[in-house]
Parts: C-alpha cells; structure tokens; sequence
C-alpha cells in the first residue's frame, strides 16, 4: 500500500508556497552567504569545481574540432548544470543547521524525491536536444552553404554581411532559451531537494519568484553569465571556484525568494 503523505506533505501539494519579494542587491548578498559556505567546506565544494572543470576540459578536447558539437555539448552540460549542482545545495542546507558535510555524503541530496528530479533532469535534456536540432536546423534555412558552426558563422560576418540575421537569430533565440532555463529551474532544482514537492509545482513557483523579482532576478542572471563566460575563458578552470560559489548563493536564493 502506498504510504500516506504527511499533513504538511498534503498542504504543500495543495498549497504552492508563497514567494517573496527581495531588495534588487540581494544578489550580492547571496555571493557572500555562498562564499562563507565555500570558506566553511572548501574541499567539499572544490572537489565539485574540479569535477565541473574537468567535464569542460574533456568537451574542449574531444569537440575543439567540430565547433557545432562544441558549443552543442557545452550547451547541454551549461542546462544540466543547476541539477549537477545538487550536492552543493545540499552543502549549505547542512550548514543552516550547523553540520558540516563531507564530499560524498553531499551525494546523498540526489536520493531524496529522485523521482521528481528525474523529471525536471529529462525536461533539461530534451530541451538541450530541442536546441541542438534547432540550432541546425537555422543554418540549414538561413546559411545553407555554411557549416553549422557557431564560431564559422561569427569568422564569416565580417566579409559576408547577409549572413548577420544569422547570427543575430541564432543569439536571441539561444539567450531566449537560457533564460527561460534559468527561470524555471533557479528555484525549483534546490527546492525539489530540500521538500518534498513535485517539479511541475516547483518550476511553477520558480517562474512565480522570477515574475515577483524580475529585476533582481535579472541581476541575478547577469552575474551567472558573468562568471560563466569567466569560466570560458579560462578554459573552464575558472568553474573550479566560480561553480561552488554559483551553487551556494543558488541555495541561499532559494531560501530567500521562497517562504
């Protein structure tokens, strides 16, 4: 038989949680708390740094060749990367109550309502393939004589002006879909960890906190980009520090914008 859900169980299913409106230089905030949880477990977060890094590392050497599969892999790992970023949630959900947490007792986050993460992980993954074929699919209509390659199209630009709609298609329709990624899964990914909740509610209140705070949560996001494009450009060795500080201030986000 199937067990009975507890009474705060049952009224958080019926009853979304409610949202709150923050000041617009929360965000800084957020960086601090995550830096203190950095500082508080650096060999636990690091090591997520480092398995970031070497994820990256291993995408620029077997797909540096093909810029289509380059920017197609590192896409899929950048829209996987706030479920990836699991353990280190849970590193300061730890930390709230005063317990330290060790690397793989981090791991344990995953097992709590796996089945709802599942979900919003193969929501993830068809939207990095949707992307993928979509992105394909715009050279073939618009640069059918170009390879479908990102960095080919940006060499091309300057000595073939048609082929700059391309790209300005290609940007607003990627940026368009980062942030509606970035919407639906800001709150919900360490939500859908921290209660038991299911990931259609929790991405229904993610988009109710962005709506709530857009500016800051516009703020926000620039900040993300910011040191995600750092990240890039240090051949992702910059993800090492950049992605635990990301994920800590993530968590400490969440528990501001969500009551």
């Amino acid at each position: 038989m199937p067990l009975e859900a507890t009474p705060g169980e049952r009224c958080e299913k019926i009853s979304p949680p409610k949202v709150r409106s923050v000041f617009l230089g929360q965000p800084f905030y957020w960086l601090s708390a995550g830096w203190r949880d950095l500082r508080t477990s650096p060999i636990a977060s690091i090591a997520f740094g480092l398995l970031f890094a070497a994820v990256g590392d291993v995408i620029t050497v077997f797909a540096w060749r093909s810029g289509h599969l380059f920017i197609a892999a590192t896409s899929g790992f950048f829209l996987v990367a706030p479920l990836l970023a699991g353990g280190l949630y849970e590193i300061s959900r730890r930390r709230e109550s005063g317990r330290s947490t060790a690397f793989f007792e981090s791991l344990a986050a995953g097992r709590r309502n796996r089945a709802e993460l599942a979900k919003l992980g193969l929501l993830l993954a068809l939207i990095g393939l949707s992307w993928e074929r979509v992105s394909t699919l715009l050279f073939v209509l618009l640069a059918p004589h170009l390879a479908p390659d990102l960095l080919v199209l940006i060499a091309a630009v300057p000595t073939n002006p048609e082929y700059r709609p391309l790209l300005f298609i290609w940007l607003v329709s990627g940026g368009t879909l980062a942030l509606l990624v970035f919407a639906i899964t800001v709150v919900s990914v360490p939500m859908l960890l921290d209660r038991q909740i299911d990931c259609v509610t929790a991405m229904r209140t993610s988009l109710r906190a962005v709506k709530a705070n857009l500016r800051v949560m516009t703020l926000w996001a620039f900040i993300v980009l910011t040191l995600t494009v750092l990240s890039f450009a240090t051949l992702f060795f910059g993800l090492i520090i950049f992605m635990p500080l990301i994920g800590h201030a993530s968590w400490h986000a969440y528990r501001d914008l969500v009551e």
